[in-house]
């Protein structure tokens, strides 16, 4: 299972990295989704994967073995509302560049930093 996820996070980080390199915005942000989500079920993995075990120490119990780790699961929740934002602000982000100029290439928006008053 660990393989499985392994090979899951490394295709997600390589199709994330690919689209950031590429000149539209809009793929640059897919690509931050993707990442976002490969790095997600990076910690998850880390948090070690057991089925069906709650993450509870049983009562009398000085120290538990065979439960899952619940702080990875407290990162990710948090890693998934940090990213929700960022992916909203870009979308956001993008909508008002597409309105001002009318592309989402990269290198016309380059192209624009000199302009002042646009908007």
């Amino acid at each position: 299972m660990e393989t499985l996820l392994a090979l899951s996070v490394g295709g997600a980080m390589t199709a994330g990295f690919y689209l950031m390199m590429r000149r539209s915005i809009v793929k640059l942000i897919v690509g931050l989704i993707l990442i976002s989500h490969a790095v997600n079920l990076l910690i998850f993995t880390m948090g070690r994967l057991l089925r069906a075990r709650p993450a509870f120490i049983p009562e009398g119990a000085e120290m538990a073995v065979g439960v899952a780790d619940p702080l990875p699961q407290a990162l990710i929740l948090t890693a998934i509302v940090i990213s929700f934002g960022v992916q909203g602000f870009a979308i956001v982000l993008i909508k008002r560049a597409w309105r001002t100029i009318g592309t989402d290439d990269m290198d016309r928006l380059r192209a624009t930093d000199g302009l002042e008053g646009s908007g």
